[in-house]
């Protein structure tokens, strides 16, 4: 019986929590680093990056990026790096884009919402293609059951290429304070099977709040990759603050070897 083995991203900053949120959330490039190996240890495959200037504020700077990218291609060679084009309602799309043209990165996260929402066709097309001409992976980030819609019609009209599509689902929310819990996947998924990439395309799962781990591991059942880390939750699943991001991922590793000793004796 095949075991299941997702690959597990570690978030581990994002662009709004501060140290006030959690002591050991990681700012500065060093930190960074020292916070992936830890993972890495853990058992994590790869980070999605944010990086922040020296007043710990969310930017997207190729400076910064090339110093955080070059620093763990020397510590954790084989970790992939997904840098982020998040605009934290400071950076348009075309700032969006280009951040992604100078890095040139291995792999990068896009929120549909955001890059979409200057109706820019041309641009949207030129820099979609580009992504996939240039080898990035792209991981479309999806808020609501809604864009999985959206993103078939822009897949179907050409604006976004139809090959190598990766998508991550985020349940919950940052503003509402609302905590994800793993009935919230069912509308995903509804809306997924109705589009013409549902059999194919690499889906990742986050979620905010203490159930996090939780709706993770319904994820994992479908199939589905993991994205974990204080970015997107600080707490254990008792609501008491996470030690670290490297618990985060020990537990969820743990919480998977469970998942397919369940299976096997089943």
């Amino acid at each position: 019986m095949k075991s299941i083995k997702p690959l597990i991203m570690i978030a581990p900053n994002g662009a709004r929590k501060s140290k006030k949120d959690h002591p050991k959330l990681p700012i500065s490039i060093s930190e960074i680093v020292k916070c992936a190996i830890s993972c890495k240890k853990q058992g994590a495959d790869a980070i999605h990056a944010h990086v922040r200037n020296k007043r710990g504020e969310h930017v997207l700077d190729a400076g910064l990026y090339r110093e955080l990218i070059d620093e763990l291609a020397i510590r954790l060679p084989d970790m992939l790096v997904q840098i982020t084009t998040e605009s934290l309602g400071r950076y348009s799309p075309a700032e969006q884009c280009e951040i992604v043209e100078q890095v040139k990165p291995k792999a990068v996260s896009v929120a549909l919402r955001e890059m979409l929402s200057d109706k820019n066709e041309k641009r949207q097309r030129k820099f979609y293609w580009s992504a996939y001409e240039n080898q990035i992976e792209l991981q479309h980030i999806i808020y609501s059951p809604e864009e999985i819609l959206y993103l078939d019609s822009l897949i179907r009209e050409k604006i976004i290429p139809d090959k190598n599509i990766s998508i991550l689902f985020v349940l919950g929310r940052y503003k509402k304070k609302m905590d994800a819990s793993p009935k919230d996947l069912i509308p995903f998924i509804k809306e997924l099977e109705k589009t013409k990439f549902s059999k194919r395309a690499k889906i990742m799962l986050c979620a905010f709040g203490q159930n996090e781990q939780n709706c993770l591991i319904e994820g994992v059942k479908l199939g589905f990759d993991c994205r974990i880390g204080f970015e997107n939750n600080h707490l254990t699943q008792n609501g008491k603050m996470a030690v670290s991001n490297g618990e985060q991922v020990a537990n969820l590793v743990l919480a998977i070897n469970k998942l397919n000793m369940d299976i096997y004796n089943r």
